[in-house]
């Protein structure tokens, strides 16, 4: 980041002594600002721009970097040595790695038997996958044909698969035959056929993680074939790259559905590229000498952020399973690969911190110099637990933006100091502010987090949404032409970020809005509560906030912790954000990407009275979007929401 400074000082005449001098000419100059991130990380392309920044009648209209044409995947393989690129565990222990030049021969052996198969660029190929190298090689080889790459994980059950590729039509599936999590193995074969069956693919590949003998089950269908089959063919050709538009789409992800049916994200191969190399390079200090690990399945949105740092010619490692199959299993990870950049879940280290668990009594560690949280809000007291646990000369980088910008609005910074629950910094090129409910920027307050000027890696839009009303209404109807992103948030006194929730969750008790994570913030306080989760329930012509809290094991909630609830949360916040009940429960609904999800139990909550007797299922039309569904039933007839 200092380096990239005085390379801007010295290329445009201008002196930048802060950060907050450099972002802000960072959005003022934003054409002059992208095409130096093009150049100076030297993006791989066959045909240079003519035009950095076209702009459009609106926001998601602009056209960036308008006649290159480049090849996503090509910028990953650019180094084809012995390096090695990928290393993956399971969480049995098993551990493979693959170099660079591996990886760029098996990429292009799949990449020859996909364009065999007639699919050309555009067509879908979509992965029910774990996380392993073979994922990596099928996205890579999808993407260098000009094929769009969607995923989920394995975990999903058959109708939230559907849900999401049913409405992409992919032309070939890839399917993991199962998967390990802590002490089950789970077969997926009859999933696969199923959806092989359902999808009317024209292929399935079947990749072998279990290395179950599956003919039997797979002989009446000789459109499925096993990845072996693929891999031992001979390749002599070279990969061709395809070269496309910057705006081509590359990716397809999904919005959660836990209220409708997933939206389709469309995200552009230049944009992700430029966005990640930026984030990578510059925000997370990356470089080939690097190690990155971040736990993060296929489903989740971090998986592509991942991936993409092969660009930085760094190696990748890659986990699937259990994060805590044992209690040391990434820590042992962190230092058996000399891990260099470490990231997960801001659940996880919640997890870590409530084991009691320190890193650094068994681990050395001296190999990691930044960790990286993301999926919710990280609180103040876990900064405090991970620089105590861990080491206390490393960067933690709380970061977040999402699915919808497959990036982040808001992330770290290597020249900055961390203030425990801020996030550092908004991204260079992201001209973030955060808005009053009249539209007006406001700082050191609560509000509507915002980007106020077009950025590359905007969703090309919504697939199959007919005029982009869908996409529209999405991100651009509460601030005409602006993108609103859906995060309740603050820009405190030192210029940094705080999030507080999504503005859809935010809570509304006497018309004052609160953001949940200010009411997780207290109650992860209490030792004996293990989780919680707040939603509004409306009462009265008003709103009460209603805790749910998980207990440690053997803990029963009693009028003692709920006076300790009540106290902390009173003493530390507001009346206004004091629970009007507080009921325990055994669970907490999740997403597959491990997130919970407020939105299911706000459902559940302001329809219990209407909907006395029902099941799960005609509460949340959507029940597969949820992790564990059955956690649901301890909201539901809850007769202690009726007075």
């Amino acid at each position: 980041m200092a380096r990239f400074t005085r390379h801007i000082e010295k290329k445009h005449g201008v002196k930048l002594p802060t950060y907050d001098e450099l972002h802000q000419w960072s959005v003022d100059h934003s054409a002059e600002f992208w095409e130096s991130i093009w150049q100076d990380f030297s993006i791989i392309h066959s045909q240079p721009y003519n035009t950095v920044i076209k702009n459009g009648d609106a926001f998601h209209n602009t056209q960036w970097f308008v006649g290159s044409r480049l090849n996503y995947a090509e910028n990953l393989l650019r180094r084809r040595d012995e390096h090695i690129a990928l290393v993956a565990y399971l969480d049995n222990g098993q551990r493979t790695s693959i170099t660079y030049k591996a990886l760029y021969e098996k990429v292009n052996a799949l990449a020859h038997h996909f364009k065999e198969q007639g699919i050309t660029v555009g067509d879908r190929i979509a992965g029910v996958v774990a996380n392993t190298i073979e994922t990596v090689i099928a996205m890579l080889a999808t993407t260098s044909i000009g094929a769009i790459w969607s995923s989920c994980s394995p975990d999903f059950g058959i109708s939230a698969s559907l849900d999401r590729f049913s409405q992409i039509q992919p032309k070939i599936l890839m399917a993991v035959d199962g998967y390990y999590y802590g002490s089950k193995t789970i077969d997926c074969i009859d999933k696969v056929v199923a959806l092989h069956e359902q999808l009317a693919v024209t292929q399935t590949i079947v990749i072998p993680l279990l290395n179950k003998q599956n003919e039997h089950t797979l002989a009446n269908h000789k459109s499925i074939i096993t990845w072996q089959a693929i891999m031992q063919k001979n390749t002599a050709s070279e990969l061709v790259f395809e070269q496309l538009p910057f705006n081509h789409p590359l990716f397809i992800l999904y919005s959660s559905g836990t209220t409708g049916k997933p939206k389709c994200i469309v995200h552009s191969a230049g944009g992700t590229l430029i966005q990640h190399i930026k984030e990578h390079r510059l925000h997370t200090d990356l470089d080939d000498k690097d190690v990155i690990f971040y736990f993060t399945t296929c489903g989740w949105m971090m998986w592509n952020w991942l991936i993409s740092s092969l660009a930085c010619e760094s190696t990748i490692v890659l986990y699937d399973g259990n994060p805590l199959v044992t209690d040391n299993v990434l820590l042992d990870i962190i230092d058996k690969e000399k891990i260099s950049v470490f990231g997960s879940s801001a659940k996880f280290f919640d997890m870590l911190n409530k084991k009691n668990i320190y890193a650094n009594k068994n681990h050395s560690l001296d190999s990691l110099k930044t960790i990286l949280s993301t999926g919710s809000p990280l609180v103040a007291e876990r900064f405090e637990y991970i620089y105590s646990s861990f080491k206390k000369d490393i960067l933690l980088a709380s970061i977040s933006g999402g699915t919808d910008i497959v990036s982040c609005f808001l992330l770290g910074n290597p020249t900055l100091p961390v203030y425990a629950g801020q996030l550092q910094s908004a991204g260079l090129g992201m001209d973030v502010q955060i808005f009053n409910e009249q539209g007006e920027s406001i700082t050191q307050e609560q509000g509507e987090l915002v980007c106020t000027q077009p950025f590359p890696c905007c969703p090309i839009g919504f697939w199959n949404d007919e005029n982009n009303e869908r996409f529209i209404q999405a991100y651009f109807s509460r601030f005409p032409n602006i993108w609103a992103h859906g995060d309740y948030a603050e820009r405190t006194a030192q210029g940094n970020y705080i999030i507080y929730g999504r503005s859809d969750t935010v809570l509304n008790p006497g018309g004052v809005r609160i953001g949940t994570a200010e009411i997780y913030r207290q109650v992860e306080k209490i030792a004996s509560v293990k989780e919680s989760i707040a939603v509004g329930q409306q009462w009265d012509d008003d709103e009460r906030v209603i805790l749910f809290v998980v207990m440690q094991d053997n803990v029963t909630l009693d009028s003692a912790i709920i006076d300790s609830i009540r106290a902390m949360i009173r003493t530390n916040t507001t009346p206004r954000h004091m629970p009007a009940k507080i009921l325990q429960v055994s669970d907490i609904p999740k997403t597959h990407s491990g997130k919970i999800t407020e939105k299911a139990v706000n459902q559940i909550v302001n329809y219990n009275e209407k909907k006395i007797g029902l099941s799960v299922d005609q509460f949340i039309s959507n029940i597969d979007t949820i992790q564990n569904p059955e956690s649901l039933n301890a909201y539901i007839n809850r007769p202690e929401l009726l007075s």
